[in-house]
């Protein structure tokens, strides 16, 4: 996809294990097989019963440590439901773009599968996934979808899928160190370099604030937050902007607490987000972008810091809550399945009530409706509200064209703050990625 949540995205008993499981997931993003699995699209008229046809469900593999209880109950859901059959393969992310791009020609993939967020559009312009809009408004959806998401999943005015999860990014940090050196939680930019000033002064074994040069997507909450975008649209011609000003101030910015506050550290110029985790569970960062997933894994890998971890959304520039890119994932129908009621029918079932909780817990994810989204946005575990507050209030999707996928393929963004924080000048790195997205973004 770009999973959202790939980069980011995604529990265990080591830290190994931990930091390994966030690099398959996240962004952002494992299971055993299903045994009665079918790879192919199955027969059967639209409509009507679903009994003696069945409907066969592509789920990428990584985004649960374990999915066969949530397998085994949304198989007897959509049984009890339709009467008809559910068949669930698990494909590995690294293989499943070719696989379904493969399948839009020989008709010989699924009937529904899971979509990364960023791969939706380019899908749909390839004509691989049928239109949606109207399933989707006559179910009530389309009011309740978060809007970032809904944003995900339309290409050419119509909607090709549905959010099945969703994850974003926050601020983890040290809850005892702060009380320790009497820090408050910042709510603004300026508050957020000066409590990087105070830690890299108090606690001088720790990084105040890594910067990750590997983590593109914790860039945006300040290209985003200043005013800024990475690609604007015109006409149908794509141009990109990060060499505006404000997209150039929130670079400065979020670079300068590394280049000019010294908040991080030299290596962590090629930083993965799950190096960011492992510096953190070591005690060797104070605070650090990650996605609502890792606070748990940070606890497994490290019982100790149960009660020393706290969150908060990243802060505006001048107060509330930074715009975050919403990562995750859409469920989507193929152009050519012959079964696309029954495979609305599982869709709907999904994305509803129950089972969508049952996922969203299991995974550490969130829903992808508002009205599922709100009891995490206030719920008093403080490591879950403010990631789901962020998400529901501010929440918000990459450029919407056919080849971003192709710009994260091509660590466009990765390599600009990489060069930034290694000396490049923010106006030379933001000018040559400018210039890379403009070219990408409108190649046949």
């Amino acid at each position: 996809m770009t999973h959202p949540l790939r980069t980011s995205t995604r529990r265990t008993r080591t830290t190994l294990s931990a930091v390994g499981m966030i690099a398959v997931a996240g962004l952002f993003l494992a299971g055993c097989g299903d045994d009665g699995s079918s790879t192919g699209s199955t027969g059967g008229a639209s409509g009507g019963s679903g009994g003696g046809k069945s409907v066969s469900l592509w789920v990428m593999k990584g985004t649960n440590p374990d999915a066969s209880g949530y397998y085994n109950a949304l198989k007897s859901a959509f049984k009890a439901k339709t009467g008809a059959t559910l068949n669930i393969q698990e494909v590995e992310w690294a293989d499943a773009h070719d696989k379904l791009v493969r399948s839009f020609a020989s008709g010989d993939g699924p009937d529904v599968s899971e979509i990364g967020t960023t791969w939706t559009p380019e899908f749909a312009s390839a004509g691989g996934l049928a239109d949606l809009s109207n399933k989707i408004q006559s179910s009530g959806k389309g009011n309740d979808l978060l809007q970032a998401l809904k944003d995900s999943a339309t290409y050419d005015g119509k909607q090709y899928g549905v959010g099945w999860y969703a994850g974003t990014r926050g601020i983890v940090y040290r809850k005892d160190i702060f009380a320790k050196d009497g820090i408050k939680v910042p709510t603004n930019w300026a508050e957020l370099e000066d409590t990087v000033k105070t830690l890299k002064q108090k606690e001088p074994g720790m990084a105040a604030m890594p910067i990750a040069g590997a983590s593109s997507y914790a860039a945006a909450p300040f290209i985003w937050g200043a005013g800024g975008d990475f690609a604007t649209e015109s006409g149908g011609t794509w141009t990109g902007a990060l060499d505006n000003d404000t997209s150039r101030a929130g670079l400065s910015f979020y670079t300068g607490l590394a280049t000019k506050d010294g908040s991080s550290t030299t290596g962590a110029s090629t930083w993965k987000e799950t190096d960011l985790l492992d510096a953190f569970t070591k005690g060797k960062a104070a605070m650090v972008i990650q996605g609502n997933w890792t606070p748990k894994a940070a606890v497994q890998a490290d019982p100790s810091l149960k009660d020393k971890i706290g969150a908060f959304a990243v802060p505006g520039k001048d107060g509330g809550i930074a715009p975050t890119f919403l990562g995750g994932s859409n469920l989507a129908v193929m152009a050519k399945s012959k079964n696309q009621d029954l495979d609305w029918q599982l869709i709907d079932l999904m994305t509803s009530d129950t089972l969508a909780k049952q996922w969203a817990d299991e995974t550490g994810f969130f829903p992808s409706t508002q009205s599922a989204l709100k009891p995490y946005a206030n719920s008093t575990d403080p490591l879950v509200a403010p990631f789901a507050k962020a998400m529901l209030e501010a929440g918000r999707n990459v450029p919407n064209a056919p080849q971003w996928g192709k710009v994260e393929g091509n660590k466009t963004i990765t390599q600009m703050l990489q060069s930034i924080l290694t000396g490049t000048s923010v106006d030379d790195a933001t000018t040559k990625a400018s210039q890379a997205i403009t070219a990408t973004l409108n190649a046949n």
